[in-house]
């Protein structure tokens, strides 16, 4: 019995990861693990100091993780992660109102609160409730260093150069 099950479960694995290795390159449906690397960190900075230039930052503040504006955020970010990877954006989370995190003293959210930090580390955005992934795009796309960074990406392609 115990091979049967084990048959099932590769079985039913297969399919999965046929699917995200055959994900096409900027498919902004995609969900692989190998997406999401990097995108939603583990642990969590005082201060964005070490990412100014690198990375632009969105902070979702919540005051428990079984918020439901927190839950359907993390959700619309989870599903489409790959639009957020094209425009290096890393993922915190704070949902522990009673800590006294660097983020919470910097940022000051009640309730369900998102920010968005460029990679100048200026506030982008901030909103007291969720946002989908295409709303975060349209808004980063918008900034002067993103529309640099397209400028940039297209005359590399023209010049048969590929991005890394």
């Amino acid at each position: 019995m115990t091979k049967a099950l084990a048959l099932l479960a590769i079985l039913a694995a297969t399919p999965l990861a046929a699917q995200e290795a055959t994900a096409a390159p900027g498919d902004e449906t995609g969900s692989g693990a190998e997406a999401t690397d990097g995108i939603f960190p583990e642990e969590r900075p005082d201060t964005l100091d070490g990412l100014k230039w690198e990375k632009r930052v969105l902070v979702v503040f919540a005051d428990s993780p079984n918020d439901p504006s927190f839950r359907r955020q993390m959700t619309a970010l989870r599903e489409r992660p790959l639009p957020l990877l094209d425009r290096d954006v890393v993922v915190f989370t704070d949902t522990e109102p009673d800590g006294d995190s660097g983020l919470r003293r910097t940022f000051r959210p009640r309730g369900f609160m998102l920010v968005l930090v460029g990679k100048d580390g200026q506030i982008k955005l901030r909103k007291p409730f969720p946002w989908d992934v295409r709303e975060l795009s349209n808004s980063i796309d918008k900034t002067p260093l993103r529309q640099q960074e397209i400028r940039d990406a297209q005359g590399e392609r023209s010049q048969g150069v590929v991005p890394e």
